[in-house]
């Protein structure tokens, strides 16, 4: 079941929902929409969860206004959601840029209705380098990435792909990922790109107080796996589950171990 959510004036967010159960609301990474969880959907479905798949503002079916692409905004979004649908002590799940941005939900929303945090090769707590910050991409690199968009999308895109996965993917899967990709407006697209070089949610994670699972690929090009280990530290009750043999791309990468890692923790009383 698809929804049109509005979560201001003129701007809808699509949502997908599909089985019943406790809900798990998955929230994908940029430059991508819901469909990214596809080998997932099933999955929760047929184990006794509901899938809620958000594409973000400026993402997949939903609206594309030119402003909103911060991550307080995109947490607004997401209220939104969870209050139109009535979801209740759902587990919620963070992609890369989903990650920062539901960590951000967290803290400006409260934790009372959330049961779990999930993040996923997460973009936090920042994304870019800082003086006192050494992980990650340099600002300007994030610049050059921009600049390449501006200039021809679809090349970046193929060449993000390469980045994205560690594992061979025949050429239909990654075609299909570049389609995710451009299913974006490519404003939206920008504008995202310049709050992952902005953003800095360092003081926020020591708030957290959910049972937190933190899975990474240790050999991750977008989101360096020091990322996962600094939530690991900075946020209480957490857990890192290190994926060796893959990318930023882990549920393509090692889909079966990655699916067997989520209903354990979905299943779990606790980390």
């Amino acid at each position: 079941m698809g929804h049109y959510i509005q979560v201001e004036e003129n701007v809808k967010i699509h949502v997908e929902d599909i089985g019943s159960g406790q809900p798990m609301v998955f929230l994908h990474g940029w430059p991508l929409n819901n469909k990214a969880f596809e080998y997932q959907t099933s999955l929760l479905a047929k184990n006794g969860f509901r899938y809620i798949g958000v594409d973000m503002r400026g993402y997949g079916k939903s609206d594309k206004p030119w402003s909103g692409y911060d991550y307080d905004t995109m947490a607004k979004d997401l209220e939104a959601v969870v209050n139109e649908l009535r979801l209740e002590q759902f587990v919620l799940a963070g992609f890369s840029m989903g990650g920062p941005i539901a960590i951000r939900y967290l803290t400006k929303f409260g934790q009372d209705n959330v049961a779990k945090l999930l993040l996923m090769g997460a973009a936090a707590p920042i994304f870019t380098q800082r003086d006192d910050f050494n992980v990650g991409m340099k600002p300007e690199e994030v610049d050059d990435i921009i600049a390449q968009i501006e200039k021809d999308r679809p090349a970046f895109l193929a060449e993000f792909a390469d980045l994205f996965f560690e594992q061979k993917h025949s050429p239909q899967f990654l075609d299909w990922f570049q389609t995710l990709a451009l299913e974006a407006g490519a404003h939206s697209t920008l504008n995202s790109a310049a709050a992952l070089r902005d953003e800095d949610l360092r003081g926020e994670l020591s708030s957290i107080t959910v049972p937190t699972a933190i899975f990474h690929g240790k050999k991750d090009q977008i989101c360096p796996y020091e990322l996962g280990e600094i939530l690991d530290k900075e946020i209480p009750n957490s857990v890192l589950v290190p994926f060796k043999d893959s990318g930023h791309g882990i549920n393509a990468d090692e889909p079966e171990r990655f699916n067997d890692e989520l209903l354990s923790f979905l299943k779990s009383s606790g980390v």
